[in-house]
């Protein structure tokens, strides 16, 4: 069961917006809200999944609702303008639906919601264990082999996933602590709050650094026990 939250400024949109909601199974509407402040209270109180949301909105609007949420679930944009579907994207929700929309459509988009939903509920021993896993770039979803990853690095509320087989980077938004949950512990290893290195691909290590060929990272006096323990040597 997903827990969601309907937004919008709209009184017969937020109506129906709420029915179409109550037509999907494995959909708990949570609250109906026509004032987005009202809604990132109700966030801040209750678990929510998933969020149905108008983009043009007095005082704060869609995009700069999903930037300041205080959980990390998912988003369905419902709006008038296709303008902003970039934007969405960008932001990495889930689907980008014009009014009016159809019942079909609407159900599509739950559908995705939902999927997305069931994978990261895996137990995650089954996630470590699985040799790729998938992350959101621009519009699609790229398929990452873990065996391929040099190192991961964050910014803010993206990482930057260096790959073997490629000079440029993966950027995606995600937490450093999201994809290390689905890390291999041996394999991988937290070295500096915005880090993980490959062990395999950890060349040398001197001092407070890590190197990865010519690449030097530092190493956060938090994680340097850890960092030791896993490849098997004192300091």
């Amino acid at each position: 069961m997903l827990r969601c939250i309907a937004i919008d400024d709209e009184e017969l949109a937020l109506e129906l917006l709420a029915d179409n909601i109550s037509k999907v199974p494995f959909l708990q509407l949570v609250a109906a809200c026509n004032n987005p402040l009202e809604a990132l209270r109700i966030m801040q109180q209750e678990q929510v999944d998933l969020v149905f949301i108008d983009i043009q909105m007095p005082g704060l609007n869609g995009l700069q609702f999903i930037q300041s949420s205080p959980q990390q679930c998912m988003f369905i944009l419902i709006t008038a303008y296709e303008k902003y579907a970039l934007e969405g994207y960008n932001l990495n929700v889930v689907d980008y639906l014009l009014k009016p929309v159809e019942l079909n459509r609407f159900i599509q988009a739950c559908n995705k919601a939902n999927e997305l939903h069931q994978l990261k509920q895996k137990p995650k021993q089954e996630s470590t264990q699985q040799s790729y896993f998938f992350v959101n770039v621009e519009y699609s979803l790229h398929k990452i082999e873990k065996a391929d990853i040099t190192w991961i690095e964050s910014l803010k509320d993206y990482i930057k996933i260096h790959l073997k087989s490629s000079t440029k980077p993966v950027i995606t938004r995600m937490s450093l602590k999201s994809v290390e949950e689905q890390l291999p512990a041996q394999q991988f290893v937290r070295i500096h709050k915005s880090f993980i290195v490959a062990v395999a691909a950890i060349t040398s290590i001197r001092k407070s650094s890590v190197f990865i060929q010519d690449m030097e990272l530092p190493i956060s006096d938090n994680f340097r026990e850890k960092l030791f323990a896993v490849i098997g040597r004192a300091e």
